[in-house]
């Protein structure tokens, strides 16, 4: 075993490979450089391999990998040895490292044949232009279920709009109801007289006349009327409310029905009437409409309506924040003197016209703290929101931007920071198939 080792490693019975360039300085020089560049990329090419594999952990073929990567060490080792013997003739060493090389590579060659018909199995440029269309089908799937997450909006959006109906019915009840209490104390005094003029006792007409005085009879002559139309005015209000609430949800017309734009814009805002009223001292937010001409359009009523809900409760929010003051890193708006811009009088302007004869433009502006380019950007996106957690999940504009889209039309957002933000919304008439 030593005098094997020994036979390796000796020199004396052979002489250098260089020997046979007969040292030619040229062609010795020429060697060395174009071995040693080959083993330095035989070399560098296992750590790229192994780099790979460390970053794609799921990769099928690892072991082919490091068995090439085997391979190439043994084959950049043999060019090392060949600039080796040119001053050093250990061709023993140099051929036993040729021998493991073949190895490796005979074993290498036999693992890739059961690889081969894995690596044939691996899809196609075909096969994954099938495999794009096939998630193009499971996206519209989504969209079907976001479909259904605007129905989840639409239960959340109705907190709001039960609010609004109990604000607005509370009001007239109230007031009908301590009314009630008066007219039934004038009734009983009514009454009550009635009972001593039914005496017919004229002994008892300074009784009657002190009793006419003591309940104010020429008053209440007066006051009743006044209360019963009072009334009326509380019933004719909830009576107004009840059928705004129909007009916006329109359970009875699930299908498209020639409607009137300004009729679904009245009714939202009257469902939104509480929110703007102004809070403590802040002042109430103005609605300004400048409805155009407008001729009936066939729609959903029920989802157009919500769609101005969406937009106008977005637009009462900013309003409200710009009532406190906008947020000027939120804006991106700089400031020498470091002060909040703060709206005394926030407003809202409604425009209707007609456009072109086939399109009704409905604009819903506001003037509170406007939006950044990049909000602008994602307004509609499903989920985004800027409001605080808990405040909303950021599909209110996104169910809008999906039932005027549903309408054949198209909504555009126009907003400059500390300017105020405008909707503008076009649907044709009549509507378009999508």
């Amino acid at each position: 075993m030593l005098e094997l080792l020994q036979n390796f490693l000796t020199e004396s019975s052979f002489i250098p490979h260089g020997h046979c360039y007969l040292w030619k300085p040229n062609l010795v020089w020429l060697n060395i450089i174009s071995d040693s560049l080959i083993a330095l990329v035989y070399y560098s090419i296992p750590i790229i391999l192994i780099y790979f594999v460390h970053k794609r952990k799921d990769f099928p073929f690892k072991l082919i990998l490091l068995l090439f990567g085997a391979f190439i060490v043994s084959c950049g080792t043999t060019h090392v040895m060949d600039v080796w013997t040119l001053w050093h003739p250990t061709y023993w060493l140099s051929s036993f490292i040729k021998l493991i090389t073949a190895i490796i590579s005979l074993y290498t060659a036999i693992a890739l044949l059961p690889i081969i018909p894995q690596a044939l199995a691996l899809p196609s440029p075909a096969q994954l232009e099938a495999a794009n269309c096939q998630l193009k089908l499971t996206l519209k799937e989504l969209e079907n279920t976001q479909a259904q997450l605007i129905q989840t909006e639409k239960m959340s959006s109705l907190g709001q709009l039960v609010a609004g109906i109990a604000h607005e019915i509370n009001n007239p009840v109230n007031f009908i109801d301590g009314n009630i209490v008066i007219i039934n104390e004038y009734i009983k005094n009514l009454l009550n007289l009635i009972t001593l003029y039914q005496k017919c006792d004229c002994n008892l007409l300074s009784e009657i006349k002190a009793y006419i005085e003591e309940i104010e009879l020429d008053f209440i002559k007066e006051d009743l009327p006044k209360i019963l139309s009072s009334m009326n005015m509380g019933t004719q209000r909830i009576s107004n409310i009840v059928l705004s609430l129909r007009n916006f949800s329109r359970l009875d017309e699930a299908g498209k029905k020639a409607v009137d734009i300004h009729e679904g814009l009245d009714s939202t805002l009257l469902i939104l009437q509480n929110r703007l009223e102004g809070e403590g001292n802040q002042p109430d937010i103005q609605v300004i409409k400048e409805y155009g001409n407008l001729p009936k359009v066939e729609c959903y009523a029920g989802q157009l309506n919500q769609a101005f809900m969406n937009i106008l409760n977005n637009s009462i929010d900013t309003l409200r924040e710009s009532i406190i003051g906008c947020n000027l890193l939120a804006v991106n708006v700089k400031t020498t003197d470091n002060q909040q811009p703060i709206n005394n009088n926030p407003h809202i302007r409604i425009c209707t016209e007609v456009l072109d004869t086939n399109k009704v433009i409905i604009r819903i502006a506001d003037n509170g703290c406007g939006m950044t380019e990049t909000v602008k950007q994602k307004i509609f996106d499903p989920f985004f929101t800027t409001k605080p957690v808990g405040s909303g999940i950021g599909l209110g504009m996104s169910i809008s931007y999906q039932i005027i889209n549903k309408h054949g039309g198209q909504i555009k957002c126009i907003s400059t920071p500390l300017q105020g933000t405008e909707f503008i919304i076009e649907i044709p008439i009549p509507i378009k198939s999508v």
